[in-house]
């Protein structure tokens, strides 16, 4: 029995998050939280719009607009979070999460909860497109190792799932609790709600500041003055020949504008994504947009309010259909990492995806609740058991040193790319031809996982890996491949 626990401690990742150290379990936490609030939000969110009498148009837009304002704040973040500290960075985003969940408390006015939305961090969508993913991604993939990040960031999605189960449930069960006390509205009881938001958003600060400084991002050091001058010395065509006359006035000389080597190089934040990198990302950044697009018409969010139109589900039941299918995503998510290793993290990606994109496709054909709720168990139980080993692939073909830009970039281009989605979906709904969004979501969503096998299955991974002396000679992995697998061929 001891030996069966320690198997499935190691073959589950439990090691890998223990290994990695207290900084990881900090940050897997801060998620977990921040996922309980916005589990909250894509149950109730488009209902209390509707109950404050906003048009689908409204809604539509208001999701759309705090999407662009997602991508602003996320960008704007992600860039600078290096430079000025990714743990300040993330107590920032946390004190405008508490802010956004106290406006949401307090208000009912469209453009002041919009403000709100925009300037802020509030989940429009149930999914995580704030400032935190892409930072908290990059330092757990600074922290852990090759043999290691697909399990800690399995655990990083596992725990994500779960916390949005959990405030999934609550959230249903609180609202029915509320609206049924004396002088209690069904507004009240949401506005009640958004107070547990601004609470996750404190506890995220306050993980935040328990981060160690490990965290923090690699500096590089600079060019030594001894480095530097042997450099000009072996770029100095006179010294190969021999003419020593003309030594002193060579050294007189001003660098010629042509030798652009000697010249210091002032770079933007984009340019230092080394050219190999982007070669892959622009690929990788294009199957995203596409995939992003899709989940930008048919959220959780939406998608509950699609079923409370369709077969008018007390908000208990809308809840617990929920939060049992981020249960099932939580449950699923946990096997991610041991696919990726036996399977290869592309394989992982696209098998696991492919039958909830078909889900998405066939979800508005069922005209009775039991077949619909299958549908979308599948959907959600599986959606999600791509995003770790899409974050291990993202962080096994970049440079460390790009890798925070880069998932900052892959963050702000999946926000993108969600914008258009719910205002094409309130189009729709308002027009009775909701059902159109999901067929051609589901439609895009299976472009996407077979661009994946096709365009990455053969891609190299951890060839900038820097690893210790004893691992340099080890070949890199393929995407499509397993580890083991490629241990045993070397044997």
């Amino acid at each position: 029995m001891v030996a069966f626990i320690k198997y499935l401690y190691h073959e589950f990742g439990l090691s890998s998050v223990h290994s990695t150290g207290w900084d990881a379990v900090l940050i897997i936490l801060a998620r977990c939280c921040r996922m309980f609030a916005y589990g909250t939000n894509s149950l109730l969110l488009a209902l209390f719009f509707s109950e404050l009498h906003f048009s689908d148009y409204r809604i539509g837009l208001f999701m759309t607009l705090t999407l662009v304002g997602d991508v602003v704040l996320s960008l704007f973040l992600t860039l600078v979070a290096d430079k000025v500290g990714r743990r300040l960075i993330l107590f920032s985003g946390s004190i405008l999460m508490v802010l956004s969940g106290f406006t949401f408390a307090v208000f009912e006015n469209f453009w002041i909860l919009l403000f709100a939305a925009v300037v802020g961090v509030i989940s429009a969508t149930g999914g995580d497109f704030g400032p935190f993913r892409a930072i908290e991604e990059s330092t757990l993939s600074q922290l852990t190792n090759p043999k290691t990040r697909a399990d800690v960031l399995a655990w990083y999605v596992t725990t994500a799932s779960l916390g949005s189960a959990i405030g999934t449930e609550i959230a249903g069960q609180s609202v029915e609790w509320l609206r049924g006390r004396d002088g209690w509205r069904v507004v009240d009881a949401y506005h009640a709600c958004f107070w547990v938001y601004s609470a996750m958003g404190l506890l995220n600060m306050i993980f935040s500041v328990l981060l160690s400084a490990n965290c923090e991002a690699e500096k590089a050091e600079p060019l030594g003055t001894e480095e530097a001058e042997t450099l000009l010395d072996e770029q100095d065509p006179k010294d190969l020949d021999g003419r020593d006359s003309e030594d002193d006035q060579d050294i007189k000389k001003p660098p010629t504008t042509d030798d652009s080597s000697s010249k210091p190089k002032t770079e933007s934040r984009f340019a230092r994504i080394s050219r190999e990198t982007r070669r892959i990302m622009y690929k990788l950044w294009f199957l995203l947009i596409i995939d992003s697009l899709a989940d930008g018409m048919t959220p959780v969010t939406l998608t509950n309010y699609y079923m409370d139109k369709k077969f008018h589900l007390r908000k208990s039941t809308l809840g617990n259909i929920t939060s049992v299918s981020y249960f099932l995503a939580s449950c699923s998510t946990v096997f991610a990492g041991p696919l990726s290793r036996h399977l290869g993290l592309i394989n992982t990606m696209v098998f696991t995806h492919l039958p909830s994109s078909a889900a998405v496709l066939f979800f508005p054909l069922p005209q009775n609740v039991p077949v619909t709720v299958a549908l979308l168990l599948v959907r959600m139980g599986l959606n999600n058991m791509d995003q770790a080993p899409r974050s291990a692939f993202i962080a096994a073909v970049v440079k460390p040193e790009e890798r925070t830009a880069v998932m900052g970039i892959t963050s702000m281009l999946r926000t993108l790319a969600s914008t258009a989605g719910p205002s094409v979906t309130g189009i729709l709904a308002g027009s009775d031809r909701f059902w159109i969004a999901f067929v051609a979501a589901g439609a895009l969503r299976i472009t996407y996982d077979l661009g994946l096998f096709v365009m990455f299955i053969n891609v190299k991974l951890d060839q900038h890996e820097e690893t210790d002396h004893s691992k340099r000679n080890e070949r890199p992995v393929v995407s499509g491949q397993a580890s083991d697998e490629e241990e045993l061929r070397e044997l």
